[in-house]
């Protein structure tokens, strides 16, 4: 599957899953077995651990269609990295998608400017420039939230595709595409971000 295919397999997924028409496809026993023998995910989503997001159901895939990384906030750390180089180096995927979501925990609390003196702090750290993005310009504070979501996903996405020495020469050769997207937990719809 190409990247342009891919997205419009995820696209239409997330139409079915919005309007209530989800077909749940390849999640039987037939399924199951035949992902026994290995994998081969037609995407890697890089997406929050909120309860609410989860990619499988929100894009109405199937067992082995997709490559998920889960972890709040959407943040990219080495192990990060790697989960993605994984995907796109031995699974082939053509696509990494980041998937932000409206309403996101983790930059709440970021935004909250809250200290913490657990393992906490390494996240909010992590998430922090996607807080000064928000916290710059004249917008309507009741947005901050929202411009710090949008933030959030286009620095991941950005640093992704400068990312080497796996992703960066796929990404410029054209053979990986990396795509920014929100989900709007309130009316089930993604949002896809330009690139």
């Amino acid at each position: 599957m190409t990247a342009d295919e891919a997205l419009h397999a995820l696209t239409e997924g997330n139409r079915r899953f919005a309007g209530g028409r989800p077909a749940n496809p390849r999640r039987d026993p037939e399924r199951r077995s035949e992902l026994v023998s290995g994998q081969h995910p037609f995407v890697a989503v890089l997406a929050c651990s909120d309860s609410r997001v989860v990619p499988e159901i929100l894009f109405d895939q199937g067992l082995g269609d997709l490559f998920s990384i889960r972890v709040p906030g959407n943040v990219v750390d080495e192990t990060v990295l790697g989960s993605l180089e994984l995907g796109v180096e031995h699974l082939g995927v053509p696509l990494i998608i980041v998937l932000g979501h409206t309403q996101c925990g983790a930059l709440i609390v970021a935004l909250a400017a809250e200290t913490h003196d657990d393992h906490r702090h390494t996240l909010l750290t992590r998430l922090q420039p996607a807080v000064d993005a928000a916290s710059r310009g004249d917008g309507d504070p009741e947005n901050r939230l929202e411009r710090a979501v949008r933030a959030n996903v286009r620095l991941a996405v950005e640093g992704l595709r400068r990312s080497t020495p796996t992703l960066a020469p796929l990404h410029g050769r054209g053979a990986l595409r990396i795509v920014g997207a929100v989900y709007d937990i309130d009316t089930g719809l993604v949002d896809w971000m330009e690139g």
